[in-house]
C-alpha cells in the first residue's frame, strides 16, 4: 500500500444535476477521464466533494461508484470526517462497506478539541474501522490543527498511515515527518506549495487543480520525487495562473466553473450555500485555459 500510495490524488468534485441529485454518467465520465489521464488515488465525498451537504445514502452511491467505475486501476478513499466521533465512525463503516480503500478524516471543526481530544477521536474512529486512515489538517476550513507531536502519536496506530496536509507551511510539515517518521505518508493539501512540500518529506498531492490537469499534476510530483526539481520546477511555474484561479473563491465553485465548460458534460451545479458564479465571471475564469478545456473529454 504504502508503495502505491503517492503521486497526484484527485480530490473529486460531486456533479448534481439541475435537480440537486447526483449525475451518475457525469460522475462515471468523468472519473474514467481521470483514471485515463495518469491521476495516481482518487478521494470521494471530501471538501471539494462538498460531502458536508450530502446525506450518507447520497455518499455511500457515490463512493460505490466511483469504486466500480475505477475497477481497480487507482486506490479510492473517501471523506468520513466530521466534529462528532461517533457520526464519524458511521460515516467510515458506510465507506468501508462501500468498495473505498481507506478513509480521510478532517479535524473536528467548531467544537475545536484540544490535542488530547483530537488524539482520542482519531484513535477511537482507528481502532474501530479496519482501514488505513489519512488524518486531514485543513485550518482554513476547521480553525483547528492537529500538532506534529500529535501526529507523532497517532502514527503508531497501525491503521493512521498518513496526513493530509493543507496549512502550506513548510516547517510545520518538516516538523510532522520529525515526529511521525519517514513511513508516515504526507500529502500536500494545498497545490500551490506541492512542490516544496515534495521537497521536505511529502509523497503526493490529494489536489483539486489535479481534478482538472491530472496528467501535469502526476508529472510535476514524479519528477519531484525522482529528484528532478529543476524540470519540476519548469511545469510547477506553467501551472501558477491554474492554482490561482481554481482558489480564486471557495472550493470548488471555480473548479465547478472549469468543469462544465469542457467536453466532459460536467453540471455546473452547487449545493447551497454554495453556488455558481455568475456567467460573466466564469467565462473571465475560463478564457485563459481554453486549449486545456478543449482537450479534457469523457
Amino acid at each position: 500500500m504504502r508503495e502505491k500510495w503517492r503521486g497526484a490524488w484527485a480530490a473529486i468534485p460531486t456533479p448534481f444535476g439541475a435537480d440537486g441529485a447526483v449525475d451518475d454518467d457525469a460522475l462515471r465520465r468523468y472519473v474514467s477521464f481521470l483514471c485515463d489521464n495518469s491521476i495516481d488515488g482518487i478521494v470521494a465525498c471530501a471538501t471539494t466533494g462538498e460531502g458536508a451537504t450530502m446525506t450518507l445514502d447520497e455518499k455511500r452511491h457515490v463512493i460505490g461508484l466511483v469504486h466500480e467505475v475505477v475497477a481497480g486501476r487507482v486506490p479510492v478513499i473517501a471523506g468520513v470526517g466530521t466534529n462528532d466521533t461517533r457520526t464519524t465512525i458511521e460515516n467510515g463503516e458506510m465507506a468501508r462497506d462501500a468498495g473505498a480503500d481507506g478513509l480521510l478524516v478532517v479535524t473536528p471543526y467548531y467544537n475545536k478539541p484540544n490535542q488530547e481530544g483530537q488524539y482520542r477521536h482519531f484513535m477511537t474512529v482507528a481502532d474501530a474501522i479496519d482501514l488505513p486512515q489519512i488524518i486531514y489538517n485543513v485550518p482554513g476550513r476547521t480553525g483547528t490543527r492537529c500538532m506534529p507531536q500529535t501526529l507523532g502519536r497517532l502514527a503508531k496506530h497501525p491503521n493512521i498511515v498518513g496526513v493530509k496536509d493543507a496549512t502550506a507551511d513548510m516547517v510545520f510539515a518538516s516538523q510532522t515527518r520529525i515526529e511521525a517518521g519517514p513511513d508516515f505518508l504526507m500529502f500536500s493539501g494545498d497545490d500551490g506549495t506541492t512542490l516544496p512540500f515534495i521537497a521536505v518529506g511529502g509523497v503526493g498531492a490529494i489536489s483539486v487543480v489535479a481534478d482538472v490537469a491530472p496528467k501535469l499534476m502526476h508529472d510535476i510530483i514524479g519528477l519531484a520525487l525522482a529528484n528532478r526539481y529543476e524540470e519540476a520546477r519548469v511545469l510547477h511555474e506553467q501551472m501558477i495562473p491554474l492554482f490561482k484561479a481554481l482558489f480564486s473563491d471557495t472550493s470548488p465553485i471555480p473548479l465547478k466553473a472549469l468543469l462544465s465548460r469542457s467536453k466532459l458534460g460536467f453540471p455546473p451545479t452547487l449545493r447551497s450555500p454554495l453556488f455558481a458564479m455568475p456567467d460573466e465571471q466564469a467565462a473571465a475564469l475560463c478564457e485563459p485555459f481554453v486549449d486545456l478545456l478543449d482537450i479534457m473529454k469523457g
